[in-house]
């Protein structure tokens, strides 16, 4: 790996150890966890490698593959506020970890991811891998459930993301040919094995080329409005609620909003008519892939791609072209487009008969839409993977 040679290079010397997190893909149950619906998801085989050595001085020194500043903190002081560069997702970890358990050593370290950028749970992974290394100097061992929230923790209270646990849970309980079925209300989870009579599958990941887009500021609005679709859903039907804050669709029976949706403002009933109608995509998804229907599970992804675009309103242009292509192609089971849809990638199951194909034809129509894109867009087969070692 290219990080254990820069850390060579860097410290002249070997590291110590190299932490691991892999990518995640969600295929049905996107932009529903902040509100505790349910969730599908894989880990694959690419994510984010750490090569790093401890500190007993307590500084955290860390460079990125990816990005130009150095940054460097002690894990008794870190700024309380964020910093707005890359490393505040490793400012709020150490933080967030602080929080549970006494720290005495810091690290040095190199970080490299294996794809590019955007829709795949960078953020999360990195965050992962990071408090991974992180508790190995300073000998902490967090169970599945206490890494999930503490990996958590440093997106919502210090970056300040309003996501739900989908990431960190796939990064985390993820195993090989297993699909993730998730309910993020009680963090109740089974791994469902792919059928012996499933037809062939891999994961193909369509990169955009677009890295960077000031349109990622939308997410928390689309949270928002959700959440404000529930608020607004309860007083309507003369239930019990509280504060803001802690209301959520999930409280709010599928039927109350059949009966007064119309009365919501329309921004409020798409976000809420993609959230019931992901709802029931999972359980149907679920259901299909038991069965070894492939074909079913795909068409419902492409469903949530749909749904995402028309009732969620997120998705750049290149995205959304993106989507419409694998819609067309031959050989595809089913996708969307990955992770806020605002920059990043798509990802596809698709038949492994028709690889070569696939590559071929989705490059040829999306770089005839985005010519610019030349150079910046790739194409990235993948499989399944477990998720992180703890």
């Amino acid at each position: 790996m290219h990080c254990e040679e820069v850390f060579e290079k860097t410290y002249n010397r070997a590291p110590e150890a190299v932490s691991f997190c892999p990518y995640r893909i969600c295929p049905i149950g996107a932009h529903s966890d902040h509100n505790f619906g349910k969730i599908t998801g894989f880990a694959i085989d690419k994510g984010i490698h750490i090569a790093y050595s401890p500190k007993h001085n307590g500084v955290v020194e860390l460079c990125s593959l990816q990005f130009d500043k150095r940054a460097q903190w002690h894990i008794a002081s870190v700024p309380k506020a964020k910093q707005n560069d890359w490393a505040d997702y490793l400012r709020g970890a150490t933080l967030s970890l602080a929080r549970r358990h006494t720290l005495e050593v810091g690290l040095c370290g190199v970080i490299e991811g294996t794809l590019p950028i955007g829709g795949l749970s960078s953020s999360a992974a990195v965050i992962i891998s990071f408090l991974s290394a992180l508790c190995k100097v300073n000998g902490i061992v967090l169970q599945p459930a206490e890494l999930i929230m503490t990996a958590l923790s440093a997106e919502t209270d210090y970056v300040g993301v309003s996501v739900g646990k989908l990431d960190q849970s796939c990064e985390v309980y993820c195993r090989k040919d297993h699909l993730l079925y998730l309910d993020t209300k009680d963090d109740s989870f089974e791994l469902i094995p792919a059928a012996a009579d499933i037809k062939p599958w891999e994961i193909m990941i369509f990169f955009s080329g677009v890295e960077r887009t000031l349109a990622g500021s939308k997410f928390n609005m689309r949270v928002d409005e959700a959440k404000s679709a529930a608020y607004a859903l309860k007083a309507f039907a003369g239930m019990e609620y509280g504060k803001f804050g802690d209301t959520y669709l999930r409280d709010v029976p599928v039927d109350v909003f059949e009966a007064y949706k119309t009365r919501l403002p329309e921004p409020f009933r798409k976000r809420a008519e993609h959230w019931y109608t992901e709802f029931a995509r999972v359980e149907k998804g679920v259901e299909a892939w038991r069965k070894g229907d492939i074909e079913t599970y795909g068409r419902l992804s492409f469903e949530s791609g749909y749904s995402s675009i028309h009732n969620w309103e997120t998705g750049s242009p290149e995205l959304k072209t993106l989507y419409e292509i694998m819609t067309k192609t031959e050989g595809i089971y089913g996708g969307r487009f990955s992770g806020a849809g605002f920059k990043g990638c798509c990802m596809a199951l698709v038949d492994p008969a028709f690889t070569e194909r696939i590559k071929k034809e989705v490059g040829a129509q999306y770089l005839s839409a985005f010519p610019e894109m030349e150079g910046k867009y790739s194409v990235h087969v993948c499989h399944s993977a477990d998720g992180v070692s703890l």
